[in-house]
């Protein structure tokens, strides 16, 4: 059991994983920029170490430098909190090769969920819903043309590594697909370093439900039930509401198990969110 944890995020991310520290009896440390040295999550630790600049990149999202105040402390295991570097399995394997637990999932259970064409894939094997669509990159327009009369419209096309929205391009008729194709590439190409696309069939008004899952390295996976997160701005959540409302049973039973098969399928270790567009009827599941 390790003794020390740094947390590798500031606010109230970091604020909440110092809470559950004290509660274990472990000491905390915690990392913050040039801008954020009087923050409440600076106080709450323990310890406390300035990792460069106010830009993310020059601090919070910096490997090297949060790997070196592990080193400084002493901590021998890093939280990432949520967001992008609970998400890098770059992040991850390096905290490993420096010696130090990642208190998160494996590199590779993160590169299976970071793949969205990967992860349909896996899916779609474990027996979970997946939303009628392609199952491989499309190579070009006129792949996404094909996909597109086979899935029918309409249609959304994503990015293979995209989250938060970005890459996402609703298409109504065929006369739109090749300016959406081209627009959808480029900004995927920008902001994850591949253009690669997939196409799904599009729901007109979806409920975004999720189940928290718990997995340990035994292969015991256990879900936590359901939440409701329809509620969003821009692709971001804004309200969580737990259980989901007006759900019928049938569904709700439906989503935990397809939580708990999608999350065996990965080899998922520690605590993680399996997310699903449930259509307006509410009785039928599809896995994100």
């Amino acid at each position: 059991m390790f003794g020390t944890v740094l947390v590798a995020n500031r606010g109230e991310i970091a604020r909440r994983v110092f809470r559950g520290c004290r509660q274990l009896g472990l000491k905390t440390v915690a990392v913050y920029s040039e801008a954020d040295r009087g923050a409440l999550h600076v106080r709450d630790a323990d310890a406390a170490v300035e990792i460069g600049g106010a830009p993310a990149r020059e601090s919070y999202l910096n490997a090297e430098r949060i790997l070196d105040a592990a080193r400084q402390t002493r901590a021998d295991a890093i939280h990432p909190g949520y967001g992008f570097l609970s998400e890098s399995a770059r992040f991850a394997e390096a905290v490993q090769r420096a010696g130090i637990v990642f208190i998160g999932p494996s590199p590779e259970a993160i590169r299976k969920m970071g793949d969205k064409i990967e992860a349909r894939r896996l899916m779609s094997s474990a027996g979970v819903s997946v939303l009628p669509g392609s199952f491989g990159a499309l190579a070009d327009v006129a792949g996404a043309e094909a996909a597109a009369r086979e899935v029918g419209y309409p249609v959304i096309l994503k990015a293979a590594a995209g989250g938060g929205g970005i890459g996402m391009a609703r298409v109504d008729k065929p006369g739109d697909l090749a300016a959406a194709f081209a627009a959808a590439n480029r900004r995927a190409q920008a902001a994850f370093g591949t253009g690669e696309l997939y196409v799904e069939r599009y729901l007109e008004r979806p409920r975004h439900v999720e189940v928290q899952v718990f997995g340990d390295e035994a292969g015991t996976v256990v879900h936590m039930h359901e939440r409701e997160c329809s509620i969003q701005r821009r692709h971001q959540k804004l309200v969580e509401e737990s259980p989901a409302p007006g759900l019928p049973a049938a569904t709700k039973s439906g989503l935990t198990a397809a939580a708990v098969a999608g999350a065996r399928a990965i080899g998922y270790t520690n605590a993680g969110t399996m997310e699903f567009l449930v259509d307006e009827h509410g009785d039928s599941i599809s896995s994100r």
